[in-house]
This record gives structure tokens, sequence and C-alpha cells, in this order.
């Protein structure tokens, strides 16, 4: 016994014959001789509900039929004739869902390249489709991905499932197949559940669908991911969490809107001058900030060792990369050796030379001593984490 939920997904309440009773972990495990109830398969839950007036937690398919696995302790045995009451929110919910999924499917047959499924699944918030394509599927393709499936529920397509011989189905370049998420679809048998939506799209499947697109309700396409195996993830809400998100995104863009002192429409033109304005501030305060380093590094204090002039000192507020390009630049104009100690709690070194005296070898005596680490070459090297005062370590460089 199969369930027939896929084929008559519009019955909510039925009557049947228990004919098994086994002991499960939490309750009663029952198969009847028919049931509506749908079983967890391929990506849509089981349904919810109650059997003989006892709440059901699962149903999953089992070698010799479906099995309802109950919440409670119920006295049924076989024989028994009982009553079983499909919840009619879930289910409702569950079926649009798995029905939208194939429209954005079809959708993809639309924008996306060598497409092939890589399943689908349902969740009490959101829907995912997992598409195997070449296209990268972009901020642009997503909004026509949600474009185009709405499209398709307003044009109230009609939807029809049937039976067909499965070679007869595999032969067809317009059906979609996955077998290793729509499991039981094919399932050794000699025929396979297509469902169509008329002029938009076929696919082999085992659930429950609507009847008309336009039942479906507004689609939300919210993120897409990588899960591996080559796949893109288009994850999208349906019905009241789609009108959710809908209402969260426009309030959302009305208040960007209202602070950038345009309108929705205009928004992203509003950004882009944000952004460039934002990136030419950010220029100008790089270029001060240089020229600021540049000047403190010049009035670093110099000594003559050994006929080569060094320029020694501390700097604050800027970090050992910053440090780091600039003494390297100014290496050689008015000084052989620049030695820098950044003011920070755990110091930071940064060494630049023209030759004759080794950077590398004067970070590594200052970590030697101090503690911390680092390295670098004859003409550069820098060392961080040292365990001292900054002048401690200027003293340690003038001595060297």
């Amino acid at each position: 016994m199969q369930t027939r939920a896929p084929a008559e997904p519009d019955v909510r309440e039925f009557e049947a014959t228990v004919e098994r009773v086994d002991d499960a972990a939490d309750g009663p495990a029952v198969v009847l001789d028919e049931t509506y109830f749908y079983a967890e398969s391929g990506g849509q839950p089981a349904d919810r509900g109650s059997l003989a007036g006892v709440p059901v937690a699962d149903v999953q398919k089992a070698a010799d039929g479906v099995v309802h696995y109950l919440a409670e302790d119920a006295t049924l045995a076989p024989g028994d004739d009982v009553v079983g009451v499909v919840d009619d929110e879930f289910r409702t919910y569950c079926t649009r869902a798995h029905t939208a999924s194939h429209l954005l499917y079809g959708a993809g047959r639309r924008v996306l390249d060598d497409l092939g499924y890589g399943g689908f699944g349902i969740d009490a918030e959101k829907v995912r489709v997992d598409f195997a394509t070449s296209t990268d599927i972009d901020d642009a393709t997503l909004v026509e991905l949600e474009r185009l499936t709405n499209r398709a529920v307003w044009d109230s397509r009609p939807v029809s499932w049937a039976e067909v011989p499965v070679d007869e189905a595999r032969a067809r370049d317009d059906v979609a197949f996955n077998t290793k998420t729509e499991e039981g679809v094919m399932d050794g048998a000699d025929t396979v559940r297509l469902v169509d939506i008329e002029g938009w799209d076929v696919a082999a499947c085992g659930g429950t669908h609507v009847s008309n697109t336009r039942v479906v309700g507004p689609v939300e396409v919210l993120e897409r991911s990588n899960p591996g195996e080559g796949l893109t993830r288009v994850e999208f809400a349906v019905g009241p969490p789609a009108i959710d998100r809908r209402a969260t995104v426009r309030d959302a863009a009305l208040d960007a809107a209202r602070a950038l002192g345009t309108g929705v429409d205009a928004l992203d033109g509003a950004v882009a001058s944000l952004r460039a304005e934002r990136d030419d501030l950010a220029a100008e305060v790089q270029a001060y900030k240089s020229e600021v380093l540049g000047a403190r590094l010049d009035d670093l204090p110099t000594t003559e060792r050994d006929g080569k002039v060094w320029r020694v000192g501390t700097v604050a507020d800027f970090g050992p990369n910053e440090v780091g390009e600039a003494v390297q630049d100014r290496a050689g104009d008015d000084a052989d050796v620049i030695a820098v100690v950044g003011e920070e709690s755990a110091p930071y070194v940064v060494v630049a030379t023209v030759g004759g005296v080794d950077a590398g070898d004067l970070v590594s005596d200052l970590t030697d001593e101090f503690g911390g680490g680092g390295g670098g070459g004859p003409t550069f090297a820098q060392g961080g984490g040292l365990d001292a005062a900054p002048e401690a370590v200027v003293a340690a460089l003038r001595e060297a």
C-alpha cells in the first residue's frame, strides 16, 4: 500500500482499516490498508495530523507500506476502523511549496545553461532548489528567476500528473529527473509519475502539487549558496513567509531611500553615488595618512654609525604594514638605515636598509632579546609581539 496523497492531494480526512500495529520508540507504528498521509520523500516532509484522534509524529515509507508513527500510546489493533485527519495548513503549505520548486526550476530552464536538477527540500520557513548549471547565478540572475517564477504563478498555468512508462519518460528531453532525491519515483517500477506545469516544466516527481499555479501565491528568492557537488543552491520563501520577507525588504528599502533623500526606484543610483564619494574620501584619507606618516618618519632622530646614517625612533597610530611600506620607500633618501618601533602594548619593529647593515639580523637580535617573532631579508625585515616598552626596543637598536 502506497500513500494516495500525491494522486489526491486535496483529501484531508479519510477512513481506513488498521492492518498492523508495531511498537516503536515513542509510540505505536501503524500501517493502514490505505492512507492519504504523505510519507517523507524526495525533499517533501511527512504530513502532520492525527490518526484515531492521536497526533501523528512522523510518516515514513517501508517495504510493505506506509508507517504512521503516533506521538502517544493508542489502543489500536488490526481490523480496527480509524479516521485519519491530515493537517490542512501544513499540507497546503507543502503542496504549494513543492509546486513552487517546479516553477523555479522551469524559470531556470529559461535563464541557465547546461541545466540539471540536484534536488530540493522544504522546511517551515523556506524551500531550496539545487541547480547543476554552468551559469554563474549572480544577483541579477536571482532577480530574473524570481520574476519568471512569479509570472508563471500569475499566468494561472494548469498543473497535472500522470503515470507514464519509464522508457517513454526517459526518452523525453523535457523531463527533469533526479533519482538521488526523488527516491521512490522510479523504484524499479514500469511507470513513472510526471508532474506537468502546462507550457512551463515537466518533472518526474512523487510529491503533492496544486492543480493550478495561481494557488501557489507569492515567491520571494532569499539567497544562493554552494552545497558542493557542483551545485548552486537557491533558497526561496513561498506564501506567508514570502509576504513577510517582502514587507521586511520593502521597509528596509524605503528607510534607505529616505535616508539618502531619494526614491526606491533611484536607490541604486544613489548608492552608487554614495560609494563613489566614499572611495574618494578614502583616497583622500589615505593620502593624508601617508603625508602624516612621512612627516613623522622624517622627524625621527638620526645618528651616524660606521659611516652610515641611521634614523631610529617610534611612531604611533600606524600599523606595521603601513610603516613597512613607507620606510622601504625612504631608505637611501637621507638615511641608510631606518628602524621604526610601533608604540603599542606589544610593540612591532620594521627595519629597512640600503645594504651594508642586515635588516633581518637586526630584527632577529631584537626578537631573541624581547621575544615575539618576525623575519625578513638583508634590506627589509619586521617583527612583532615584542615583550618590552617601545623605548627599550629603540634603545637596543641604537646600541646594536
